[in-house]
């Protein structure tokens, strides 16, 4: 079984036009015959958008009309809990791909209908295809209806795709010559030009910051200088590795003194600077002048600052989450019932029915 997948694996990876990529992904794409759902790229590779976020929204368009779509109803198929949903939920309603539209039914009856639209941006910004659309029409059918009674003429179609691809390259002008296009074009090139993921590793090439100096002693007093050295000066007895040059033991003299300054034990010390070191270790001295800074303790605390530590602090009560009867919406009370918003509608209609 192995083998035939591997080969047809192979035969797939065959077939994919222009050149395999050295590095990152390599989409296998066989098309979809039944059961699939079209995806934009702005959702699934939306900046702003949580993973989970996304998730729920293609489970939500891939749902037949009238399908239940609250946290209670897609916590029921989903593994996450009701309050990521109720999160990724609120994401979409902020970036307009979920809409909670409350409307009043003939009988008098409040209701909410969830809205889902797969492209919020074109409610926003619709194309203009009708205004400009009529424009060529007339012209290639009034020039081709002329020369019709002759026959040299009739290669005079071949003029029909000369004003055909003018309107084609139209919208590219547009926005210098029209002031009314100006703001609709500059409004979709921001989601594409967006960097969809930042780089956490700076690249090779790119200027280190300077290193940190080597944490120095308030007081270095010849006790403290004296501990120092007997220190580093025993460290290769108990980790062979570790044999320093007397010119290293020197310059690291004044980090042993700054730890022992601020009441670190011997051993603890030992432990921090010698417990797992890489292999092989060509630079002990680096290494060791390098733990030492980065693994500083803290200054001992104050009297003053141990005595704020026995005060006694307020406590606060958090308010746990409730979820909506109405709208399934999540909210904090400290009993279940129904949220702001809901509860002024209520209370609206109330007053209503009582009038």
């Amino acid at each position: 079984m192995d083998t035939q997948h591997n080969t047809a694996l192979t035969r797939a990876l065959a077939e994919v036009p222009g050149p395999l990529p050295t590095s990152g992904v390599i989409h296998i794409t066989l098309p979809h015959t039944d059961r699939f759902t079209v995806v934009g790229n702005h959702l699934a590779q939306h900046p702003d958008l949580s993973c989970t976020a996304v998730g729920i929204a293609v489970r939500i368009q891939s749902l037949p009309q009238g399908a239940k779509v609250g946290i209670k109803a897609l916590a029921a198929h989903c593994r996450e809990g009701e309050k990521r949903i109720a999160a990724a939920l609120h994401e979409l309603e902020a970036h307009g791909y979920l809409r909670r539209v409350r409307e009043r039914l003939p009988s008098g009856r409040i209701i909410t209908r969830t809205v889902f639209c797969n492209r919020p941006a074109a409610l926003l910004h619709p194309r203009r295809p009708a205004a400009e659309a009529p424009a060529p029409v007339p012209a290639p059918m009034q020039e081709p209806a002329k020369p019709e009674p002759t026959p040299a003429p009739v290669p005079a179609p071949v003029q029909e795709p000369a004003p055909a691809p003018v309107p084609m390259q139209e919208p590219a002008p547009a926005p210098v010559g029209h002031p009314m296009a100006a703001p609709e074009v500059p409004v979709a090139p921001p989601a594409p030009s967006a960097p969809l993921f930042m780089p956490r590793v700076p690249p090779p090439t790119a200027p280190k910051a300077p290193r940190r100096p080597l944490p120095q002693p308030s007081d270095l007093t010849p006790e403290l200088d004296h501990a120092a050295t007997a220190f580093l000066s025993d460290l290769h007895r108990h980790a062979p590795q570790f044999f320093l040059s007397e010119d290293d033991v020197r310059r690291l003299v004044p980090g042993v003194a700054a730890w022992l300054e601020r009441a670190a034990r011997p051993d603890a010390i030992r432990r921090a600077l010698t417990d797992d070191p890489p292999h092989p270790l060509k630079h002990p001295a680096k290494l060791l002048a390098h733990r030492l800074t980065e693994l500083l303790p803290p200054a001992q605390p104050g009297v003053d600052a141990l005595a704020a530590l026995d005060r006694p602090r307020p406590r606060f009560a958090v308010t746990p989450f409730q979820t909506c009867e109405d709208c399934d919406r999540a909210f904090r009370s400290p009993d279940p019932g129904h949220c702001r918003d809901c509860r002024e509608t209520r209370a609206a209609y109330a007053q209503a029915a009582a009038a």
